[in-house]
């Protein structure tokens, strides 16, 4: 606010004091100031519009909205009005009035130089590129500088990158931006490097950072399909550096085009522009080997580029069924030259297992042995294993384990071979500790990978045991190592998925904040954290959670336009779709869209008919049952689904049929949580109508519309809860590493989502009392009685002590969760039910003074039992909490200890952990449902 620039204006004195008081935050004093000012200048508008941003940022958004309209409607001029409604309408997230603004603004001020700038930028902040190019050019022929007719062309870019129609782009868009291009070109104007950029956006359609001309000719060929060009310019740039990586596929690539395609070379002359061209197999074959030859003979370390190509040839051979991969080798001697070479280094592993498919199964344990035999390791100690003496050692005899778990041979184990697999294991990660005794806390020790391997078999052990004390040494032998090494991610996220796997999130929250998640990622792995928080009956961790990632997502709204702005001011074209494909890709986020859901139906359990009515509620929401605002055609799916590191062969690894799997079944379980909060939002909207019984006078007040809506909506639910009864039977099975189940299985299973849809049809059916009265009677019999299988279904113990292990229920949790949510549905239902009967009570009782034989409807009697048994259900729900509380607490868990924790002087147990957040759910599931009984008394008719 403060940064308003110097105004020449007698008015600017007497604004100063509302614009300092706003700077500080303090808006009260904002508004008060305004006021004052406004008494004696009435006609001082941009007061008007600072009363408006105080009332704005004091939660009263209506009010300065209309304000800021009375402003707007005058059409102002002056700078202080229109800084200050700009800044309002950022903060409203209304960034098109701004536009709106401007657009009047120009055709009073027509030559200002500054307001056409100020509306061009307006519709860039809403993405609008046709008005852009017509702004930009309004604004060249005002002031003819060069910025100012390159904004116009780059918007024809953007209308071509962003159109529906391709052959629109290519037919109009580009050539037109081509020809305005080269008009500059040929008029000598081109003044600077960005409008250089801007040609090579026209001309060849570049959308990506220039960097040397090798990349920008290789990138070049490869979309123009120029093979030979390619070819020639890869083999060219590899011979200047046979490490560069990036090359290889590009002379792969163009190789198999070429020899596809047939080519051969012209009789006379060079091969092509770039020189000669390598166009068979044979020739590829030899490069290759030629390569390697001059690694092999020099006296320095050798480079890996040129081994890793061999493989890679040998692999694109043999996919193609070529005779000529015999050529290059045996793949197993050429993998163990590699790791002869190369085992020491820890990329050796990455480098490895993308090829091991090169080797037959039976090739697999001679692979692993002749790998063995170069790992130099020392004499064997009281342990019965021999440690490797140095850190290079260390690595070399890792990556053997790493590749024994890639092919199979950890999970061919028994169970006895696993548990003396886990021993070593252990025993290799406690020997490498004292390699790292001088490491950083932000550094991970050298022998790290042995403890996550160790975790890993132990999570083999309990999902092919089910035995629960396998995951309690698991967390026991993780904690260990954040001990020494604090800052190892994939420790955290470990135990992060283990306590949600237990239905532990209390653990979980600090674990996320310690990962310390930075811009996209609060995208790629927040789903980690918002897919337990509320179905685990952590309901505060949950609000916090989604807000977390929610703050992010709007502020990528508001910065990603401010980065295209700065991009359009100083020239930075390459940069714009860049900058708008991130805006994109995060706003059509499925992430994004699950939160946001989320986050509204939380608020409306946590509050509505608590705090405020859920009207109220629906308000403060600017909730619509009419709109659906997510983006289901273009929706991205942006999680990063190999967060964890994995070492498992490829028939126990994330397929693209897991991650297509898993997609469907998010966007299900979103599309059934979606509409549910439409519902919800529709209810609250036939609270607000008059409680008519005659149709005709319904009809006329909105309420028919209303129902319509309703129903149509509930059709919808009923359609979708077919499709993922469904989908729930397939009973799909992901890795455990592999993306969370949704709660769709488990919501289906516990009855919730079929008793909530069943107690939103009985709100239309409502409508219809005098047709309908023991139909509707018999729906709240059959709602009764659905909550109650819910409620049977939450019964167990969540921990319990058998045969002295400890175990863990958390379906029992979840299910709990689902009854409160139902429970929440329900009462919102019987409340409207409510507000339909007293009418007709308070009739009734007129009738009954009038005539002795009135009969009381079946209804009113049906809705007071109906009251009567949702007091009762509610009651045997608290009583199982406290029932439940009570049995956790009297279990004797400090005299338990964890095998293996050996942490110095932390021997923390990970069940006083699981217990204590156990309980926190229970205390806020149970302080929910008490205040949820304060509804049923107000249901009284």
């Amino acid at each position: 606010m403060a940064a308003r620039g110097h105004v020449q204006d007698p008015n600017d004195r007497r604004l100063r004091p509302i614009y300092d008081y706003l700077d500080n935050g303090n808006n009260k004093m904002a508004i008060q100031q305004a006021d004052k000012l406004l008494k004696k200048h009435k006609d001082l508008h941009c007061a008007k519009v600072l009363k408006a941003i105080g009332l704005q940022r004091t939660g009263k958004q209506d009010e300065a909205f209309t304000l800021a309209q009375e402003v707007a409607t005058l059409e102002p001029t002056d700078d202080n009005s229109l800084q200050a409604l700009t800044i309002l309408y950022r903060e409203m997230h209304r960034p098109e009035l701004v536009t709106k603004l401007y657009e009047a603004a120009v055709k009073k001020v027509p030559l200002s130089e500054e307001y056409h700038s100020h509306l061009f930028m307006a519709y860039a902040r809403v993405g609008e590129y046709k008005k852009m190019q017509q702004a930009g050019m309004a604004l060249y022929k005002i002031v003819p500088k060069n910025p100012y007719y390159f904004w116009s062309v780059m918007s024809l870019v953007m209308q071509a990158i962003s159109a529906q129609d391709e052959k629109l782009a290519q037919t109009m868009f580009l050539p037109l931006a081509e020809r305005m291009v080269e008009k500059m070109v040929k008029e000598e104007k081109i003044e600077a490097e960005a409008e250089l950029i801007l040609v090579y956006f026209c001309t060849e359609k570049l959308t990506s950072e220039l960097q040397s001309r090798e990349n920008k000719c290789m990138m070049l060929y490869k979309r123009l399909q120029r093979w030979p060009e390619c070819n020639a310019l890869a083999h060219k740039l590899l011979l200047k550096n046979p490490d560069d990586w990036q090359f290889y596929p590009a002379y792969f690539d163009s190789l198999f085009h070429l020899v596809d395609q047939s080519w051969s070379p012209p009789e006379e002359g060079e091969h092509c522009s770039e020189g000669s061209v390598h166009h068979t197999v044979a020739e590829v074959v030899r490069f290759v080997e030629e390569r390697i030859k001059g690694e092999d003979g020099k006296e320095s370390r050798s480079l890996r580029g040129p081994y890793l190509a061999r493989l890679e040839l040998m692999h694109r051979l043999r996919e193609r069924g070529c005779p000529e991969e015999s050529l290059l080798g045996e793949p197993l001697e050429l993998m163990v030259q590699f790791f002869n070479k190369f085992g020491d280094k820890p990329c050796c592993i990455t480098d490895l297992k993308i090829y091991l498919h090169l080797l037959s199964p039976e090739q697999h344990v001679q692979f692993i042995n002749r790998l063995s035999e170069a790992v130099p390791l020392g004499n064997q100690e009281e342990e019965g294993f021999a440690f490797p003496e140095d850190t290079k050692a260390l690595q070399r005899h890792l990556c053997v384990c790493q590749l024994s778990r890639a092919l199979g041979l950890h999970h061919s184990l028994d169970v006895d071979g696993k548990l003396h697999l886990i021993t070593e294991l252990k025993a290799h990660y406690h020997h490498g500790l004292k390699f790292g005794k001088n490491t950083l806390k932000t550094e991970l020790q050298f022998s790290d990978m042995y403890c996550l391997m160790a975790a890993h078999v132990y999570i083999d052990l309990w999902t092919e045991t089910g035995d629960e004390d396998m995951m309690w040494q698991c967390l026991g032998l993780l904690q260990e190592g954040l001990f020494h090494s604090p800052s190892n991610a994939q420790f955290k996220l470990l135990l992060l998925l283990l306590y949600c796997r237990l239905g532990a999130f209390e653990p979980v929250v600090d674990l996320y904040s310690s990962l310390d998640a930075k811009h996209v990622q609060h995208d790629t792995i927040g789903f980690l954290l918002t897919r337990y928080a509320e179905s685990l009956g952590q309901f505060a961790a949950a609000s916090q959670s989604c807000n977390f990632s929610l703050r992010f997502f709007h502020s990528n709204q508001k910065d990603t336009s401010e980065y295209i702005i700065q991009a359009y001011k100083y020239g930075a074209f390459e940069k714009i779709p860049e900058f708008i494909a991130l805006r994109n890709r995060l706003n059509q986020s499925l992430h994004f869209a699950q939160v946001r859901t989320e986050r509204m139906l939380l608020d409306l359990f946590l509050e509505a008919d608590i705090v405020l009515s859920l009207e109220e509620s629906v308000k403060a929401m600017s909730l619509s049952a009419e709109e659906d605002d997510i983006p289901w055609d273009s929706m991205r799916d942006n999680r990063d689904l190999t967060v964890f590191t994995c070492w498992d062969p490829k028939d126990r690894q994330l397929t693209d049929e897991h991650r297509r799997q898993s997609l469907e079944e998010e966007s299900m379980w979103l599309r059934i949580r979606s509409l549910t909060l439409r519902l919800l939002a529709s209810l609250a909207a036939l609270g607000h109508m008059p409680s008519q019984q005659n149709s005709e006078i319904s009809n006329e007040n909105g309420v028919g519309d209303k129902t319509s809506i309703l129903s149509s909506l509930l059709s919808q639910l009923n359609q979708t809860l077919q499709t993922a009864a469904q989908m729930a039977e397939k009973r799909i099975q992901y890795p455990f590493l592999g993306p969370p189940s949704t709660r769709l299985v488990l919501a289906l299973s516990s009855g919730s989502c079929q008793c909530q849809a069943a107690a939103l049809q009985l709100s239309v059916h409502l409508h219809e009392l005098e047709t309908l009265q023991t139909q509707i009677c018999n729906g709240f019999k059959s709602i009764v009685v659905q909550l109650q299988e819910i409620l049977n279904k939450c019964k167990g113990d969540l921990l319990e002590m058998k045969e002295g292990k400890l175990k863990t229920q958390p379906s029992l949790l979840e299910n709990l969760v689902f009854f409160v949510e139902t429970m929440c549905i329900v009462l919102w239902m019987a409340s409207y039910c409510a507000k339909i009967l007293r009418p007709l009570k308070t009739s009734l009782q007129k009738k009954k003074k009038k005539k002795k034989d009135a009969n009381t409807p079946v209804v009113m009697c049906g809705f007071q039992e109906l009251t009567g048994n949702l007091q009762d259900l509610l009651t045997q729900a608290m009583e199982h909490i406290k029932g439940q509380e009570t049995a956790m607490t009297a279990l004797k868990l400090a005299t338990l200890t964890l095998e293996g924790s050996g942490i110095p002087g932390q021997k923390r147990h990970r069940h006083r952990k699981v217990q204590s957040s156990y309980l926190r759910s229970l205390q806020e599931v149970g302080d929910l449902l008490k205040k949820r009984t304060e509804t049923i008394k107000n249901l009284k008719i």
